[in-house]
């Protein structure tokens, strides 16, 4: 009998979604030159180039690399003209995200249920196909130039989507860094602007807010930030949306603003089974973390507890620690992977713990205040 009880509240439970996620299908880069970027991601985070898609495939406007790590799939778009909408992007915003894609069951359902919610449709269903099979596509429009993509994806058997092809032989060049999949996805947007996005979500896409922390938990002596985290039914998908808060001087969020020139993403953080060895293999790459004060593990012990992993190890690495009713997580931030201070990565381990760091704000955030006045920013 519990057995059945627990069928039937998970079909109760799917039958009131009216849009399920079964997790990030990919995120897709307008960049300016994808061949190097791809080149970055594969030495120094660890991915492994896995299809193509530009001229020698029979696109004309553009090429595209798809790398993945684990579950994680990213695609990097340049742009083959210097004008049109790729180019554009690019020229306003730098590289940075321009599609955050939802795998899905059912497309046309997904574009059909938001659109009627109030989203505005960015592209209604269509289906592609190649010798692989077929999948359907929809789109709509999100903050800033940003969009969700819905890929359904059941027919087709190739290395990506119809229209790219499978690149040949093992990848001399990556150097797996034993990166999972993505955690969760930070938005970052304008003032007074948070709520607005936390109800697009509530209403247009059936998710629920999970957290929320305001200016009194993310502050320092000198700018603050208010966050409200969005997830689905399932909760694979979560997004905290962040916007400034008033300060003494320039908050990180208005930075990525003032830089991105508008809401977009700020940071990807991605999920690993051994933080440890992840980031020693991503710096012994080249990637570059944020510094933490060794002040910091000093009482580390006292205000977290015990855990397994060696502090000096922890230390060395300045890797963050924090705990919550559930568990703990562990927690380390790249600098900005571009000229521009806007795009970052954040690597995460979770036992146990489904928070966000609540008790390391404030660290992060004077570390990252650092860095803001060594670039004049602050």
């Amino acid at each position: 009998m519990p057995q059945l009880t627990e069928q039937a509240d998970k079909v109760t439970s799917t039958q009131q979604d009216f849009l399920p996620i079964h997790g990030t299908d990919h995120v897709e880069f307008y960049v300016g030159n994808a061949k190097q970027s791809a080149y970055f991601y594969r030495a120094s985070m660890g991915f492994t180039l896995v299809a193509y898609r530009g001229p020698e495939t029979g696109t004309r406007d553009r090429a595209s690399y798809v790398l993945q790590q684990n579950k994680i799939r990213f695609v990097l778009t340049t742009p083959l003209q210097p004008s049109g909408e790729i180019a554009d992007h690019v020229y306003h915003h730098g590289d940075g995200v321009k599609s955050i894609a939802l795998w899905v069951d059912d497309a046309q359902s997904a574009w059909e249920e938001t659109t009627a919610r109030g989203a505005q449709s960015v592209r209604e269903p269509f289906t592609i196909k190649d010798e692989n099979g077929t999948a359907r596509l929809s789109s709509i429009a999100l903050y800033g130039d940003t969009i969700h993509t819905f890929v359904e994806r059941a027919d087709y058997r190739g290395p990506f989507l119809p229209g790219f092809i499978e690149t040949p032989g093992p990848d001399r060049i990556a150097r797996p860094a034993g990166l999972m999949h993505i955690d969760h996805m930070v938005g970052n947007v304008g003032w007074g602007q948070m709520n607005t996005w936390v109800e697009f979500y509530e209403r247009v896409m059936g998710f629920r807010m999970f957290k929320h922390f305001d200016d009194q938990d993310i502050s320092t002596e000198y700018s603050a930030l208010m966050s409200k985290v969005m997830t689905n039914g399932n909760e694979r998908i979560r997004f905290p949306i962040n916007e400034p808060a008033v300060g003494r001087k320039k908050s990180q969020i208005e930075e990525y603003l003032d830089y991105y020139g508008s809401p977009g993403v700020q940071h990807i953080a991605m999920a690993t089974h051994d933080i440890i060895e992840s980031v020693t293999v991503l710096r012994d790459q080249g990637v570059e973390f944020l510094s933490i004060p060794t002040t910091y593990y000093e009482d580390l012990t006292a205000r977290v507890g015990r855990i397994d992993e060696p502090i000096d190890e922890l230390a060395r690495l300045g890797i963050l620690v924090d705990r919550d009713d559930e568990g703990y997580m562990l927690q380390i931030f790249t600098k900005p992977v571009e000229d521009r201070p806007t795009l970052f990565y954040e690597i995460i381990q979770r036992k146990g713990s489904r928070s966000f760091g609540k008790g390391n704000f404030k660290a992060l955030f004077e570390a990252i205040e650092r860095e803001q006045a060594r670039r004049g920013n602050l």
